[in-house]
């Protein structure tokens, strides 16, 4: 067998397990994957099916087959800015001011209308998995795994906390520290729809930021998540008295720029196919480098 968007090819360096221990101790493939695979006879040794669970030798090859897939957004030839593609990935640079997945007020003008257009076009008989989320007013590295086993690898990634992911922000005021790590929970308030706070019974929320650049009443951050939490660099910046320029829902609107400046700029992460690390870097969009430039007058 080759390798393809449907075909994963593990090697065995050791005998001694079997191929359900490989598949779920080495290459970390969940029971409920497993068993689906298993179920619609999607694994194979030495290019023959896998009829039933057994030891495998060195310099075997073990396959799973992930079937083609119909995606249900409605293709809509959205323009995508991609840095990166292989067979299990479609890396974007989101573009500010989009939504990422349809919704009741957004149903045909979001990413994922766009990627399931790339899709079809293509030739892609995929599904769009996104791994990260990011919000409308937010660009930057945006991840789309084509297959079951690579998001659910990248989401076991994100559970453990394994994916750095870093941003760059613009935010009032001149920071006095040049680092810190703001470890303070987040929750949504009863009586709040969108907007989140630090409040003392939410959840665990880890911000680190170092500063890149002072400007004129602003500062340029690079920030670091260790939890996921919605909104966190929002919240975390304006609890800290340093709203992010432009967020509308936590700050004020900029004359400047109409979206909240940040961007998701850079994530690493273990390639599950071949288990080496990638460090995709998505470049700051025009709209904040223009904030900059007037920032610096």
């Amino acid at each position: 067998m080759k390798e393809s968007e449907n075909v994963i090819i593990f090697e065995i360096k050791k005998s001694g397990m079997t191929v359900e221990e490989v598949l779920k101790q080495i290459y970390g493939i969940s029971g409920r994957l497993y068993r689906r695979l298993i179920r619609n006879n999607q694994i194979y040794l030495n290019g023959k099916e896998l009829k039933f669970d057994i030891q495998v030798r060195e310099g075997d090859e073990i396959a799973i087959f992930m079937e083609n897939e119909v995606e249900n957004s409605i293709p809509v030839n959205i323009p995508i800015d991609i840095i990166y593609e292989d067979f299990d990935f479609l890396i974007l640079n989101k573009q500010p001011n989009i939504v990422v997945h349809p919704t009741k007020s957004h149903q045909t003008d979001t990413i994922a209308n766009g990627v399931a257009y790339y899709f079809n076009k293509n030739n892609i008989n995929k599904k769009v998995r996104f791994v990260n989320r990011l919000d409308m007013g937010t660009s930057g590295v945006l991840v789309i795994a084509k297959n079951a086993f690579t998001h659910q690898q990248m989401s076991k990634q994100m559970q453990e906390g394994t994916i750095e992911k870093k941003y760059l922000a613009i935010v009032e005021g001149v920071m006095e520290k040049d680092e810190e790590i703001i470890n303070l929970p987040i929750g949504k308030e009863d009586d709040e729809p969108m907007a989140r706070s630090v409040m003392e019974n939410g959840q665990e929320a880890i911000t680190k930021y170092k500063v890149v650049e002072r400007l004129n009443n602003a500062t340029l951050l690079e920030v670091e998540i260790k939890t996921g939490r919605t909104h966190q660099i929002r919240v975390h910046m304006k609890h800290i008295g340093h709203p992010i320029i432009g967020d509308e829902l936590y700050n004020k609107l900029s004359p400047f720029i109409d979206r909240q400046a940040l961007h998701a700029y850079k994530l690493k992460f273990i390639h599950p196919r071949t288990q080496e690390q990638k460090e995709i870097i998505a470049d700051m969009p025009k709209d904040m480098e223009s904030l900059l430039e007037k920032l610096r007058v």
